[in-house]
């Protein structure tokens, strides 16, 4: 079994849900220890750092993998499917409980920001935690995507099911009003 379980971390992401489309059950192991903590991530950003419901999509979202494997078409991407399913279920979310954004929406940027010290980071993120919470919830999904997750621009696009130049615009128009509520930090930009 150990020789078994080891050739699956070489296998693709699509090679490993063929595998489990196959009833190869050690193929979800090797995904779910791939994707589970990026996925906890993007839930607890996009439902407003509520662990308990971030923990429970993260495994709804495995679940529907092992239920429905034959879903996935390997000619696509794992990555752009899976961030669909799971971008979807924060859409049902959001229209189930017509989800209230708060401040505390977006926090612990730091994994993408680096400021000099502890204390500017903090500073930082609070900043960047308010100006986040200002936007719709588009827009700072496509933020969490791309420079959280580090998604391309196709790749977010798929999963949000809008036109690539509907994501630049959005990305566009956030790192625009960020730059705005943030040139504080930016001693260049003030007159």
């Amino acid at each position: 079994m150990g020789l078994f379980w080891k050739t699956y971390k070489t296998y693709t992401d699509e090679q490993l849900m063929v595998a489990l489309g196959k009833g190869k059950k050690q193929a979800l192991d090797e995904l779910y220890e791939r994707y589970s903590q990026k996925m906890y991530r993007y839930f607890y950003r996009m439902l407003a750092q509520n662990r308990t419901k971030s923990e429970d999509f993260v495994q709804d979202l495995f679940l529907k993998l092992i239920e429905k494997p034959y879903l996935f078409n390997p000619k696509y991407k794992f990555v752009s499917w899976l961030y669909s399913i799971a971008s979807n279920m924060c859409k049902n979310e959001y229209r189930r409980h017509q989800y209230e954004w708060s401040v505390d929406s977006f926090v612990e940027l730091s994994e993408f920001v680096q400021l000099p010290n502890t204390l500017d980071q903090k500073l930082f993120r609070e900043y960047l935690t308010k100006a986040l919470a200002t936007l719709k919830p588009q827009h700072q999904e496509c933020f969490t995507l791309r420079y959280e997750q580090g998604l391309s621009i196709a790749e977010i696009s798929e999963i949000m099911e809008i036109p690539e130049g509907t994501v630049k615009s959005r990305i566009f128009y956030t790192l625009k009003k960020l730059a705005e509520h943030l040139k504080i930090f930016n001693p260049s930009l003030s007159p």
